[in-house]
């Protein structure tokens, strides 16, 4: 495949081999891109290499969207080696354990604006950092769930949040998009993750999510890539600002 060859992207939020955000950065490569990526911390970095290593990403940072400079200096980074960026994917969500568990009716105040300043508003500043390295446009694409539309058991905090971030997107398309910038939220059903893990009663999910989507199926990281992949693409050079399911048809379902 060689549908990204000559193109560069940037992908935030690879935890470990089995991310979604691992499914994606090795579809992008397969498909001839060449990829920068991030790590969260020391302790996570090991996991990261993993997957970048074998994708001979030239450029591995640290970067926690929550310390001043960390973003900054990955895109600062990027502006000198490459001069500019053809795509990105912001795989980045957190709330705080104690508000994640909890009714959303209940949560606190800062646990609901560090989930949204981590999961939502991370988004908003990579659409700004990136926005100048893309002359030529580009495509911005985030990681959502279709929890943010309807209300899903124990999915809870999550659930206005990631409402949030697909609105975010919606706007960004729509600001950048005479520019040639394109943004999408790709939306995943239940995958088991190390993220996903932090959902109460997740394995409940992961079960009905199978019995009751029209293909009686989960989806895989893999499945997530090979749209990413083709939404980074110049074939999809004209289509923008949309919430792309990737859930075997669950979300048709009431």
């Amino acid at each position: 495949m060689s549908a990204l060859a000559g193109k560069r992207g940037l992908v935030v939020g690879i935890a470990n081999e089995h991310s979604i955000a691992a499914g994606c950065a090795r579809a992008v490569c397969a498909a001839g891109a060449e990829l920068a990526a991030t790590f969260l911390n020391a302790k996570a970095e090991p996991y990261v290499r993993a997957v970048t290593d074998g994708l001979a990403c030239p450029i591995v940072m640290p970067c926690d969207v929550r310390e001043p400079g960390q973003l900054e200096a990955v895109f600062a980074r990027i502006g000198r080696d490459w001069g500019t960026l053809d795509f990105l994917l912001h795989a980045v969500a957190f709330a705080p354990a104690e508000d994640l568990h909890g009714r959303v009716t209940d949560c606190s105040g800062e646990g609901f604006g560090l989930a949204m300043d981590i999961s939502c508003h991370s988004f908003l500043r990579m659409a700004h950092l990136a926005e100048p390295l893309m002359p030529r446009g580009g495509c911005l694409m985030a990681v959502t769930f279709y929890g943010a539309e309807r209300v899903v058991a124990n999915y809870n905090l999550m659930g206005p949040v990631k409402a949030a971030l697909e609105s975010s997107v919606r706007y960004v398309a729509a600001e950048l998009g005479a520019k040639g910038i394109r943004a999408h939220a790709v939306s995943p059903g239940p995958i088991r993750t190390r993220a996903a893990s932090g959902i109460a009663h997740f394995d409940t999910l992961l079960e009905a999510a199978a019995r009751t989507a029209p293909e009686h199926q989960l989806v895989t990281i893999e499945d997530v890539g090979a749209l990413v992949a083709f939404l980074a693409s110049d074939a999809a050079r004209h289509i923008t600002g949309t919430v792309i399911p990737v859930d075997g048809g669950a979300h048709l379902m009431a």
